[in-house]
């Protein structure tokens, strides 16, 4: 999608999460937000109309820089919503509206991540080993938080490639004082018998609690079946999905090539087809339950979740989806 006439600063900040420089659910949902932020205090025109119709295109822009981050269009929502149903009599106003509220939401995740922190503590028990997956500030927020507890003993980091998060995840929990141990993503099933949870986050949440994360999470919910180890993923509200509530299935990203192999080997083998999925679906019944900001949830729960937060835009989503089928009948 053209950048043409979007601030340099909302450009950059769209490229960072595109590239996968600014990574991790909640901090490209903060980035996006901010993205739009910036893109109203970079506004110099004065026609209100003009302004509304920038911002929606800005959206639109930031959106597409991961369209399968559901926590990415949900921020940008999150704004415009505000945006679309305000009643600002100038530009200026309306840029206002626009910056409170990516603050807003900023502000929220922050606070978010913290509350998911104690709660999800209170299901760690004294003496616990963990695992976890990926890099997720929800996920090390639980970790951190029962560790100033006193409750675990050691976690077990996986270095999730191929763009390597764990790492992230890995320096993270050093940092805060836990005892880290950094493991090959193979070995998941040989180090689980040394485990008492599993704590993963979420990059989206479907509608019948499904979770949407990390190419590989599958397989650690997987493993932790057959040892009869609990799963809880930590993830915001704002990562579940209201699409999925009208059947829309979540789009699973595929990544370059060369993330897994370079290029020189693949001219050298070029009867070899590479495939580089982002993320894998968990069912909900490999899940013992979602910790949120609101509660600690079951899978099943989802939708109540979805028809709290977001009921009114899945009620504008399938007025929308219904107008569409009529005008394709229409035009048949």
């Amino acid at each position: 999608m053209s950048a043409e006439g979007i601030p340099e600063k909302t450009v950059r900040i769209r490229e960072d999460i595109r590239k996968m420089i600014i990574r991790g659910a909640g901090k490209i949902a903060r980035a996006g937000a901010q993205a739009l932020a910036e893109a109203a205090k970079e506004y110099t025109g004065d026609n209100l109309k003009d302004f509304l119709n920038y911002m929606e295109r800005v959206a639109q822009y930031v959106t597409s820089a991961r369209p399968t981050a559901v926590s990415l269009p949900n921020a940008v929502s999150y704004v415009m919503i505000r945006l679309r149903r305000s009643t600002p009599a100038s530009v200026e106003e309306a840029k206002e509206v626009v910056i409170n509220a990516a603050e807003s939401f900023i502000t929220y995740s922050k606070e978010a991540v913290d509350r998911i922190g104690k709660l999800g503590a209170k299901r760690i028990e004294n003496g616990d080993v963990l695992m976890t997956h990926c890099h997720s500030t929800a996920a090390v927020s639980v970790m951190v938080h029962a560790f100033n507890q006193g409750k675990i003993s050691k976690v077990y980091v996986k270095e999730t490639r191929p763009k390597l998060q764990g790492l992230i995840t890995a320096k993270a929990l050093s940092d805060a004082g836990l005892d880290v141990v950094l493991i090959p993503d193979s070995s998941v099933r040989y180090f689980m018998k040394r485990v008492n949870k599993v704590v993963v986050g979420a990059d989206t949440i479907a509608a019948n609690g499904a979770v949407i994360n990390k190419i590989g999470t599958s397989l650690v919910a997987l493993a932790a079946k057959e040892a009869r180890v609990r799963v809880y993923v930590a993830a915001e509200t704002y990562k579940f999905s209201p699409r999925t509530v009208i059947g829309e299935l979540v789009p699973i990203e595929e990544r370059d090539p060369r993330e897994i192999v370079n290029e020189e080997w693949i001219k050298r083998n070029p009867q070899v087809r590479i495939y580089n999925p982002v993320f894998d679906v968990t069912p909900p019944e490999y899940i013992d339950a979602i910790i949120t900001e609101k509660g600690i949830i079951p899978p099943q729960a989802a939708i109540l979740i979805l028809m709290e937060d977001y009921g009114m835009s899945i009620q504008e989503i399938m007025t929308k989806d219904i107008e569409e089928l009529q005008d394709d009948e229409l035009r048949e």
